[in-house]
């Protein structure tokens, strides 16, 4: 995506202004929001432009004795709040771009949902399913080496992110603690049970998909018992969510994930199709009893709920107008297209923003990241209560908003978060 670089003087010279990729949609959303700002908006770069953004070069040794160099990134987006937070991600696909987007993405999640942190983002170029464990552990080992720099509980806290799980950040945990010469628990979150990690983390993100999509549908009148779910992406996001979703009385119809598309008029069990998969006895276009479709006849499925939980630009100009769902429950981070928005909020479909509906996930890692500062460690039930608690507040500080002032949800929630990012900024001034 190219962007007029009239509006964007300041935009960082290492970037190409013609392959923007996922910043340019983040720099849009900030444009769209400056409007609504008032005086802070004289701050808007501090938004444009990351505080810091780090590429480093990981090397390592292969199984079979040769060197082999990957591109790794960390980027601080804003710290105005707090220390840096946000995840690390292995894919083929990783770009410095979009690393920036997720970084600054991160930013207004956690300023949304009233976290004390900035936003940060990490990832490294690869493709992990590529290497064996033990690679797979230097590289992460290596990385984590090279990123030492920037990172510390009190500086930049990573977490899991794709392709990225609690034993890469229990990895990411030691290399740290080892550099420093003490263990340093609270330096990552999403890390295992015995390590110090959180209950209630791992399906966290998809937990809160689930309470932002219920708080919604009561204000709507829309019934969640019998409620149709489609699922886009059936990794730790996707999975939680359609099981939480189906507890509750909804009826995934249907998920799609990199095998393929799986369709069910009435309804696919996603307990039994997790079950399924880690049986490997097939992809998920083998489980029984279900009908294939394509990946795009995805998009054509009659239902009330739509979960994109996959990567980037999934709903786009393209595709938005065959969506049939009231409800667009973004799981994944960035996954509409500004264009995409607009179509589906003109049709008068309700887009609950990632920056919002995905925000469960950095919710518990913080209440993981206090667990650690204070040693003091709480139930499974505490956490979701807690986590409810939190995302029920947000959305309905961004609901009441967006209703006062006749806003989209995705751009109140920028209100509220660039707001407190920008008068934290303010209140701080610049050093020296």
């Amino acid at each position: 995506m190219s962007l007029s670089l009239s509006n964007h003087p300041n935009l960082p010279s290492y970037l190409n202004p013609a392959d923007l990729g996922p910043w340019a949609t983040f720099l849009e959303q900030v444009d769209r929001v400056l409007p609504h700002l008032g005086k802070l908006s004289v701050w808007a770069d501090t938004l444009r432009r990351p505080k810091r953004s780090l590429i480093v070069d990981v090397p390592i040794h292969m199984d079979d004795g040769t060197v082999r160099h990957f591109e790794g990134y960390r980027v601080q987006h804003n710290v105005s709040r707090g220390p840096g937070k946000g995840g690390v991600r292995y894919h083929p696909g990783v770009t410095l771009s979009e690393v920036m987007a997720l970084a600054g993405w991160m930013t207004v999640k956690n300023a949304a949902v009233n976290l004390p942190y900035g936003g940060a983002k990490g990832g490294i170029r690869v493709d992990p399913k590529q290497l064996s464990m033990s690679e797979l552990e230097r590289l992460t080992r290596r990385y984590t080496s090279e990123i030492g720099l920037i990172i510390g509980p009190e500086r930049d806290i990573p977490a899991p992110d794709v392709n990225t799980n609690e034993r890469i950040m229990a990895w990411m945990m030691d290399t740290y603690s080892m550099n420093v010469g003490a263990t340093s628990t609270g330096v990552v979150t999403g890390k295992p049970i015995t390590l110090g990690g959180s209950l209630g983390r791992r399906d966290a993100t998809g937990r809160g998909c689930f309470v932002v999509a219920r708080e919604a549908m009561q204000r709507l009148g829309m019934e969640m018992k019998g409620a149709r779910v489609a699922v886009q992406g059936f990794g730790n996001v996707g999975n939680a969510a359609a099981r939480v979703f189906q507890e509750n009385g909804a009826s995934i119809v249907a998920i799609q994930d990199v095998a393929g598309s799986i369709y069910k008029a009435d309804g696919i069990d996603p307990h039994a199709l997790t079950a399924f998969l880690a049986r490997r006895e097939g992809t998920l276009l083998d489980f029984p009893g279900v009908e294939r479709i394509s990946n795009d006849k995805f998009w054509d499925v009659d239902c009330e709920v739509m979960l994109p939980a996959a990567l980037e630009n999934q709903i786009t100009a393209d595709n938005a107008g065959r969506i049939r769902a009231k409800l667009v429950v973004e799981g994944a981070n960035g996954p509409t297209t500004p264009q995409a928005e607009d179509i589906l909020l003109a049709r008068g479909a309700i887009v609950l923003p990632d920056v919002l509906a995905n925000a469960g996930g950095v919710t518990v890692s913080y209440f993981e990241w206090v667990q650690n500062a204070s040693s003091f460690f709480w139930t499974e039930a505490d956490i979701n209560a807690r986590l409810d608690r939190a995302l029920s507040d947000a959305f309905r500080a961004i609901w009441d908003l967006s209703q006062e002032r006749k806003l989209a949800l995705r751009t109140a929630a920028f209100v509220i978060a660039c707001t407190r990012v920008l008068e934290a900024r303010e209140l701080r001034g610049l050093y020296p």
